[in-house]
């Protein structure tokens, strides 16, 4: 039953916001679609600005269709110009028209709280950003980056390097940093011989490392666990806290997450995460 609020109610509430900007996933496992329900599960009113349309599914990415840079900029506009937001999470950007696009407008608006996760590869192997892109997007998003969140795959292109150079995770965050964020978060899940998902959270302006430890499950369920993660970091930030409380929080939830994902089978490959779990199992 609908209730109509009185004329003597105080001042209207306000949500916490949260903008997303990055491709869709038709699947619903990943991009957007991860990114809405990771907002809506940890109390953020999302808004989303999409970059690309893709045919995926558990199996994969079969087609990628991107959305002009100009559209991209219009969704953006409306979005900062009424509602703004108080964070936003920026994902899959695949040229870099797109990434000098987005990046334009967050300067133009003063946005803050800005998660970059360096998406560049699916889990199934199809390329989601192009190689040209590659310098655009450091010397145009990460500068204005409050959490840049790769994976070792993505720091090793990001560095120039092979991912097996990469042995010493704090002088890899750390020569990540040098790119402009004020914080890097190196996930380390592709170190399988690892028993604990261990993540690498860098603050250079403190020198001060921090390590997010948490036991590896096993499971095939694991499709858009990044794209989760750095939505939770935005929605945290979102909520007013500092990176390192929200960079813990957000590890909670998408280890959570995974947890609750695993008795289920959608389709015939790897599954997604359990976004709402709080809510519904």
């Amino acid at each position: 039953m609908t209730t109509i609020p009185s004329k003597a109610d105080p001042t209207p509430r306000t949500y916490r916001k949260a903008l997303t900007i990055a491709g869709s996933d038709s699947g619903g496992g990943a991009g957007i679609q991860a990114d809405l329900k990771t907002f809506a599960a940890l109390g953020c009113y999302g808004m989303s600005a999409i970059t690309a349309l893709t045919a995926q599914n558990t199996l994969g990415v079969t087609d990628i269709h991107p959305v002009p840079a100009a559209f991209v900029e219009a969704q953006l506009e409306a979005v900062f110009s009424d509602m703004g937001t108080d964070a936003v999470k920026i994902g899959m950007l695949y040229s870099a028209e797109l990434i000098a696009a987005v990046a334009a407008r967050l300067q133009k608006h003063r946005v803050r709280r800005i998660v970059l996760d360096t998406v560049m590869v699916s889990q199934s192997g199809h390329r989601l950003l192009r190689g040209d892109a590659v310098e655009a997007f450091k010397e145009l998003l990460i500068p204005l980056a409050d959490v840049i969140t790769p994976n070792l795959p993505e720091a090793a292109v990001l560095l120039g390097i092979e991912q097996e150079e990469l042995k010493d995770l704090r002088a890899a965050a750390r020569s990540l940093s040098a790119f402009g964020s004020a914080a890097v978060l190196l996930k380390a899940g592709h170190l399988e011989h690892d028993p604990q998902s261990s993540d690498i959270l860098y603050l250079p302006q403190e020198e001060r490392f921090i390590e997010l430890k948490a036991p590896r499950i096993l499971t095939q369920n694991n499709h858009g666990t990044g794209c989760t993660l750095s939505a939770a970091v935005a929605a945290y930030l979102a909520h007013g806290l500092d990176i390192p409380e929200a960079v813990r929080k957000a590890k909670d939830y998408i280890h959570a997450a995974i947890c609750a994902g695993v008795p289920y089978r959608l389709g015939k490959g790897h599954g997604p995460v359990h976004h709402l779990f709080p809510f519904w199992q």
